[in-house]
Order: structure tokens, then sequence, then C-alpha cells
């Protein structure tokens, strides 16, 4: 056989293959219809762009001269000036695009496609759905082709497989960067929301003096509540998520990594019925006990509040369920119980250097936060060196556990302070106190540093405002009982403890 025939051959075999991948291949979904109507709709109607504007991106559409028409739309349209054939031609060819896009005659072709803008956002509803198929598709194929590489670490493919699939649901498909004019114009418009808003812009966290600084959890922020066991870290955050779910009907998720859930729920009934915890866990209640436990229950019954007691989170679990959370029951903060119980890697694995891992966990707390944009408050143990210092027994930043990540990742530093504990009657003005707290904001970000006294009522492990009465009076107990065993149920670690 001859180089010629060799060649026709190479080349029968070159036209039999490309034929089998023609029709073992699938073509996209797309909808170049929809794309021409809505694209002509809105070269005819203003009123259309009013109603895709906000619905379509640039990268919604499958023609590139699509993707290039409507970004000029969407770039006249954002500087207030006419949108129509010649305005949008004008810009085109000012920009060396209008080849790209078609010419005149094609964005003629695209105005008359369509009479009237009626059905303009029904149509960009459709092309939205074939983007997401296409994203899906796309995201699909690179799960595969990782999931083949033996390299591939699987909890990492896992959580950047979910992650990706997420942004394709919320719409943020591709992150691009924003110009400052952008942001600034968002800026002002968020300002503007707020000042026309009554409240805060954040989370109410319930505590007035708190919100007053705070303006309300903010959303992206992560806040660390740190403080000894025995101060009331889990009995302050139960108090603030029964504040933001009944009173405000703001849904809130808390991972317990220590107590059982049905412990926190325990917890929280005692706190809204006037019921000592005692008295619930022995169930020695009498008549008029419970009906005010079955009357005042009902309230909580019907909160927005969900609870999660696995025990060793990976931050990767945590990220999955945050996601699902966040996605189905629009919860506006998250709350974790407490940070030192959490692991890194998937099936609780650890790297040993426990440095290492706060500072990887802290990191991914941060980063839930931002991607959810919701805040995340995270419990945190203070070292023993509190216990050590004579006088004064406030908590410094330099009290952190493994502190270095901790502080630098947090937007909020806290930490709770009861003089009671250390048996100190008074404060330093000479003011008795006796069931007060101190909240000590000792690192914001984005506002002032300050210390909050607020009211605690020991025997329902209950937070309140200062200036409040109390709120239900305590229960006289038929004996008396360590009433401080109950507000941290942590167990006492050495600082080099192995987890």
């Amino acid at each position: 056989m001859d180089s010629a025939e060799n060649q026709s051959v190479i080349t029968r075999k070159k036209k039999r293959d490309n034929l089998i991948d023609l029709q073992s291949g699938r073509k996209p979904p797309q909808a170049l219809d929809f794309e021409e109507a809505v694209l002509g709709a809105m070269l005819i109607d203003n009123s259309a762009i009013n109603a895709v504007i906000d619905i379509l991106n640039p990268t919604s559409f499958y023609r590139e001269e699509h993707q290039v028409i409507f970004k000029t739309i969407k770039d006249l349209f954002g500087n207030s000036q006419p949108v129509d054939i010649l305005t949008v031609a004008n810009e085109l060819r000012s920009n060396g695009l209008l080849e790209a896009s078609g010419g005149d005659y094609y964005l003629v072709q695209l105005s008359q496609k369509v009479s009237s803008s009626a059905h303009s956002e029904f149509h960009a509803r459709i092309i939205v759905q074939k983007h997401i198929q296409r994203e899906m598709i796309r995201v699909a194929s690179s799960i595969i082709n990782k999931a083949f590489d033996e390299t591939t670490d699987v909890f990492e493919l896992l959580d950047e497989s979910e992650q990706e699939l997420f942004e394709v649901a919320h719409g943020n498909i591709v992150k691009n960067y924003e110009s400052a004019d952008q942001l600034i114009k968002e800026a002002i418009h968020r300002i503007e929301e707020i000042s026309k808003r009554e409240g805060l812009s954040g989370v109410p966290s319930g505590f007035t003096k708190i919100d007053r600084v705070t303006a309300g959890w903010q959303p992206s922020d992560l806040v660390i509540l740190a403080a000894r066991p025995g101060m009331g870290k889990t009995a302050f955050v139960l108090s603030m998520a029964r504040n933001m779910a009944i009173d405000h009907q703001r849904p809130v998720a808390i991972f317990s990594l220590e107590m059982s859930s049905v412990q926190l729920i325990t917890r929280l009934i005692s706190s809204e019925t006037g019921l000592s915890s005692e008295k619930l866990r022995k169930g020695n209640l009498d008549d008029h006990e419970w009906q005010q436990l079955l009357t005042k229950v009902k309230s909580l019954e019907k909160a927005p509040l969900f609870i999660d007691d696995t025990p060793a989170l990976s931050v990767f679990d945590l990220r999955a369920k945050c996601r699902r959370l966040v996605a189905q029951n629009d919860v506006k903060l998250i709350i974790i119980d407490y940070l030192q119980l959490m692991t890194v890697g998937g099936q609780g694995k650890s790297s040993g250097n426990r440095e290492q891992e706060i500072s990887t966990i802290s990191r991914s707390l941060k980063s839930i936060a931002k991607e959810l944009d919701v805040p995340v408050i995270a419990l945190s143990q203070l070292s023993r060196a509190v216990e050590t210092r004579g006088g004064n027994k406030r908590p410094l930043l330099s009290d952190l556990r493994e502190s270095g990540a901790i502080e630098q990742d947090a937007d909020i530093v806290s930490f709770i302070y009861r003089p009671e504990y250390y048996d100190i009657t008074e404060w330093e003005d000479g003011s008795p106190c006796e069931g007060q707290a101190e909240f000590i904001i000792a690192k914001h970000r984005n506002g002032s540093l300050e210390n909050i006294k607020l009211r605690f009522q020991n025997t329902l492990a209950k937070f309140s405002d200062l200036e409040e009465s109390g709120g239900f009076e305590p229960i006289v107990l038929e004996s008396k009982m360590n009433t401080d065993s109950f507000l941290d149920d942590e167990e006492e670690f050495p600082d080099d403890r192995p987890f």
C-alpha cells in the first residue's frame, strides 16, 4: 500500500471517528429562541430590561454573541444611558465588539423577533434553567474526572463538589471581580435600606446594650465567645438563641458537640417556663408547675430552632450541614458549642498538631460565615492562665487557648465574666455584683470595645438585660444544689489534651 493509499485510509478513519463522536455526543442544553426573544425585547422596550436585569447575567446566555450584547445593554442601563438598537450598536462599535456580536443587521433581526416585552421574565427564567443545566453538566464532569484520579483527597473533593453545586443552586456560578464603582453603589444602597428599616442591620441578640454596640450580629462575621468552664457560655448562647427564635422569629442553628440535643432543649424549657433545671431533670413538679410547663413551652415549640448534637463534628460535615440549613430553612445565625471539640478532616481524622488544627477550624468557620453570608458564633475555652492570676480575673485575649489563629480570624472576640464564680461580691466601683455577669467585647473589627453588664439567674441558667426585673422568680428548691454544675457541662481538660 503506497503513501497515498495510507493517507486515504487515515482520512477515512478520521472521518469515521468524528462521525462516532458526533453520534455519541449530545448537544448542551440551550434555548436560543428564548435568548433572541429576550434580547429583542430589551432592544425595543425598557420595561423588559427592568424585568430581566436581576435574573440574568452574561454567562446565562449560550451564544457568545448574545453574551456580548447583553453585557453591553447591562452596562448602558447601569450608567443610566438610553437603550435601543442605535445606542447598543454604537456602544459595541466603540468597544470594537460590533462584529463579534453579529453586526448591525443581527441587532435589527433581534428587534424583529418580538412585538412586545409581555413575557420577557418568563423567557428569562427558561434561559436561566438551561444555564443551570449546563453548569450542572460541567460540575458533574469535573467531579467524575477528579474522582477517577487516585491522588485526589476524597473529602476535599466532596467538600469542593458540594460547594460548586451550592453555588449553582444560588446563582453564584462564577464570582467575578467587582469594580469600586459597583461596590460603592451596592454599599450606598445597603445604607439606604438600613436607614429606612426600623431596628438593627444584623441579627438581634435580644440584649439591648450588646445590640447597641454591634447593631446586631452582622452577616459573614465570625464571633468568638470564650470563658472558663462554669461561667455560663452555653447558658448565654441558649438565652440568645431563645431571644432570636421566639422574640424575633429568626431561624437559628445550634451545633452542640458536647451536650445532647435533649439536654439543651431542657435548659431552654427551664429558661422559658421559670422551672429549675433540677426539677425538670427529676420530674418532681406540682400540679401548678405542670400547668406552667405545658402553657409556657408552646412558644418554644413553634420557634425556628434547629439543634444538631453530632459529636466530634468535622469542618467538612459542618459546612455541608450549614449549607443545607441555610438553603432549606433560611437559617440566619449558626452557633457552635464548642470550637475545641471540632475535628479537621473527615471521619474524625487528626493531624496530631492541635494548634494547626485549631487554625484550620477557625479559618474554616470564617469561610463558612462568608460563604453563607450569616454570622457564626463559636464558643471557645480559655486557658488556665486566668485562674493563676491574682486579683483581677477578667479574661484577656492572650487567655484564649490556641489563641493566635482564633483571634486573627474572628471579627468579634468576647468573654463572659462572673465575679461570683471567684467569690467576689462587688464590682470595682463598689456596687454589688450578685446575680450579674459581664459581657466583654475585647476585639471588634467594625466597632467599639465595651464591657456590658447583664443579669444572670443562677437556678435557670438564664441571661437577660440588667435593667429587666429578672423575669421569673427562682423556684425555692427542696435541697441545696451546686447550680454552677449545669452552667457549662464541660469537663476540665489539660491544655495539651490530645483530641
